[in-house]
């Protein structure tokens, strides 16, 4: 099959030095626009890798993301949100970047380029055939990427992705592969763009998704949430005061003996 690097090919705009700064906004609004129909067109691929994930995750196993750059920042942020959204354990969901943490947010350079680093970083968290790897690139070409998920084949370690390209070499190594076509980029190969956002709406929907099949939420509220801020004391309250008909203060002094709306709510007595 052939290979097109859509995402590195010429914008179909020009000259946008020469743009005001409402026609950049206007054509950048003009191209996201586009993003959620060609990741509607990847549902049935979403579907399937997120199957996979709910039945490792129920079944003892880990979610790891690995990527570089901006694919593996996206997937770091998405991992490390799982724990004060739906209460899980921060080891449940990892997210794992290329150069390590410090790459969050500065640029290492070449990391992406290592064919053995990928697979090193994975083991470090003692990886079995019970987890899942989901490899993050939006060029579908990344070596750190491909690499480390060659290796999990080989351990019989279930495999997915996330690329904008369409029969990258990525998605042809993962065995669940999701390809979210987004075509040339705004500004000319710049794929934190709408490949970046193709890429930040299909891991919200595999975390969502697998953290509900597995309990996580009830009716549509979060009531394993961390309390970890006010906002987020002050929105337990009000689950728990409609969930169970009481008055705010009764519903704080509940969040305050429980810990959580799900254990308030389980053993409220009237």
């Amino acid at each position: 099959m052939t290979f097109i690097k859509t995402t590195e090919q010429d914008s179909k705009y020009n000259h946008l030095e020469k743009m005001s700064v409402s026609d950049l906004l206007t054509n950048i609004n003009n191209e996201d626009k586009t993003v959620p129909l060609a990741v509607e067109k990847s549902l049935p691929q979403i579907e399937a890798l997120t199957n996979q994930i709910v039945n490792k995750l129920q079944n003892g196993g880990r979610l790891f993301y690995i990527g570089a750059g901006t694919s593996g920042r996206l997937g770091v942020v998405d991992a490390s949100e799982c724990p004060p959204t739906f209460g899980v354990p921060h080891e449940l969901v990892v997210g794992i970047i290329a150069g390590g943490d410090i790459a969050i947010r500065k640029a290492v350079e070449f990391a992406e380029d290592s064919t053995k680093q990928g697979w090193l970083d994975l083991q470090n968290y003692k990886i079995t055939n019970k987890d899942i790897v989901v490899g993050i690139a939006a060029s579908g070409t990344t070596p750190y990427v491909i690499s480390a998920l060659e290796k999990c084949n080989e351990n019989n370690i279930i495999t997915g992705c996330i690329s904008c390209n369409k029969n990258s070499p990525l998605s042809n190594t993962a065995l669940f592969p999701i390809d979210v076509i987004v075509g040339p980029e705004f500004v000319t190969g710049s794929s934190r763009m709408k490949a970046g956002t193709a890429q930040k709406l299909v891991l919200n929907m595999l975390s969502t998704a697998t953290m509900i099949q597995l309990g996580k939420i009830k009716g549509n509220k979060m009531v394993d949430m961390q309390l970890s801020n006010n906002k987020l004391v002050e929105r337990g309250q009000k689950m728990l005061a409609k969930e169970l008909n009481i008055d705010q203060e009764k519903a704080a002094s509940l969040l305050q003996e429980f810990g959580n709306v799900r254990n308030a709510i389980k053993n409220y007595v009237k």
